[in-house]
């Protein structure tokens, strides 16, 4: 596998593991044995970054982590998160974000605890939290730092001005946006900030929530625990006027002897050298064929036929629901 940069000094493998699938989002909690043979497995395949959050549970894909990944501990980076209004003693989350110091700090703490670990690489703030100045969150952070227990600062669904104003009191090593050919809006500004700064940039939903894969269209039923089934872009009739997306990428792919979710994985690759994708999955199959897009190779010409055939698509519904991009901070 091969290895990229985040901020100045982050190495991680090219592709990175985004963990919450196994424990929560997309219907009911993965059996945790397979999830650590899984966990184990990425890393023998050549993964050494594995993300997850507080808030994917509350608290259970920490502690997955932390016994999957106790082993080969010191082989690996984990990135987590802190942010939502979450008790840390009952796991009970609130209806907002929480990112006053205090309450970093302690998340920081219990984090540790549940990841048996005495480090975070990269600690990120998943929302922006608007009762607190990010001047603050950025102090508290850098207080993580010195102390070392956390390496690294990561900002997750920020502005552009707010990534700015934190940079300015700690360097951020990687933000976290959704970004794929499914959802390209972060090339219009946050890119180029982010080359701009020297900020790694680290896309969730690298296969728009599973819908690059090929595997979904109109028909398809999602347990009623997956988030999908609230998200405006999942809709039926969304699917089907989208389907014509995935038959581009999957005419790529055929000429590539490659699968869709490869194709759209290497897309990513191919926009910058700094750019680390973390596609999530419960399935070995999926796991092995996600990280097989590293050998997919595409070309100037490749990109350009993607671009200029997706550039006539009017993709339809929005990426999330109307309350949750409100608590995104873009």
């Amino acid at each position: 596998m091969k290895k990229r940069i985040l901020g100045k000094s982050l190495e991680v493998s090219a592709l990175g593991l985004g963990c919450m699938s196994m424990s929560s989002g997309y219907g009911p909690p993965a059996d945790k044995d397979e999830m650590i043979r899984l966990l184990r497995r990425a890393y023998e395949l050549g993964v050494t970054h594995f993300d997850t959050a507080e808030a994917y549970g509350p608290f259970a894909n920490e502690v997955l982590l932390g016994e999957a990944l106790q082993p080969i501990r010191d082989r690996v980076t984990i990135a987590t998160k802190f942010g939502f209004d979450i008790d840390l003693e009952t796991g009970k989350r609130g209806p907002g974000t929480n990112s006053r110091p205090e309450h970093i700090q302690a998340v920081a703490e219990a984090g540790l605890k549940r990841l048996r670990t005495d480090h975070i690489d990269l600690f990120y703030q998943h929302r922006v939290d608007p009762d607190v100045p990010i001047e603050d969150v950025a102090g508290a952070v850098k207080e993580l730092v010195a102390q070392g227990k956390v390496k690294h600062f990561g900002m997750s669904e920020a502005s552009v001005a707010t990534i700015r104003r934190a940079h300015a009191v700690h360097p951020v090593a990687a933000v976290q946006s959704e970004y794929s050919l499914f959802f390209r809006e972060p090339e219009a500004e946050l890119i180029p900030t982010l080359e701009d700064l020297g900020i790694g940039f680290v896309p969730f939903s690298p296969l728009g929530a599973g819908f690059l894969t090929g595997k979904i269209d109109e028909n398809t039923k999602f347990d009623p625990t997956d988030f999908r089934n609230i998200v405006p872009r999942f809709s039926p009739e969304a699917r089907k006027a989208n389907r014509a997306l995935v038959d581009l990428v999957r005419a790529v792919a055929a000429s590539k002897n490659a699968t869709p979710a490869q194709v759209a994985l290497a897309w990513l690759l191919a926009q910058k050298p700094w750019i680390v994708p973390i596609p999530g999955t419960t399935k070995l199959h999926r796991l092995e064929e996600n990280l097989g897009a590293v050998g997919v190779t595409l070309t100037e010409a490749d990109l350009k036929q993607i671009d200029t055939a997706s550039a006539s698509l009017q993709l339809e519904g929005a990426r999330l629901p109307e309350a949750a991009l409100r608590m995104t901070g873009l």
